[in-house]
């Protein structure tokens, strides 16, 4: 094999491990941690790596740069396409949300009773979110409806 080869299939295989290690976190029982009442300031990732939310690794959200994508993954009741979404609210409804990404990808996102909606660190909920929130969406596909499990508008610095 050709050493470019080799380089590319590593490279690959490493954005499809960021993809799952972004992605599965969404599908967790309680994919947005909560503070420790002890200590309120305390990042739960400093001095453990690979510990705590994938999007608090490194320097908070912004260290995160991926803008969209989608991952298989495997759960106790079979495979489920998990996928995220980095981008601008174009459009919302009592049913969802509409993202578009700074590619230009637009996607539609359905909401219903399991979608965790957060809005500057705090429980919102969907009729919080307006045109132009700048948000992270994460949740999975199912044929060509995008379901959201966590729709999160950072907190502004």
């Amino acid at each position: 094999m050709k050493p470019k080869s080799i380089v590319a299939g590593a490279g690959a295989a490493g954005l499809l491990g960021l993809g799952l290690y972004v992605a599965a976190p969404a599908f967790a029982a309680d994919p947005a941690p909560s503070a420790s009442p002890t200590a309120p300031h305390a990042r739960p990732d400093k001095g453990h790596p690979g510990k705590g939310h994938p999007f608090r690794q490194a320097h908070g959200a912004r260290a995160f740069r991926g803008v969209h994508g989608e991952a298989t993954v495997k759960r106790k009741d079979g495979f489920h396409l998990a996928t995220w979404q980095h981008g601008k609210i174009t459009s919302v409804s009592s049913g969802g949300v509409t993202v578009r990404s700074e590619d230009g990808v637009s996607w539609t996102w359905a909401a219903n009773g399991d979608t965790r909606v957060r809005k500057d660190g705090e429980k919102s909920a969907l009729k919080a979110l307006a045109n132009g929130d700048q948000v992270i969406v994460a949740g999975e596909r199912s044929g060509n409806t995008r379901t959201a499990r966590l729709i999160r508008v950072p907190k502004h610095r």
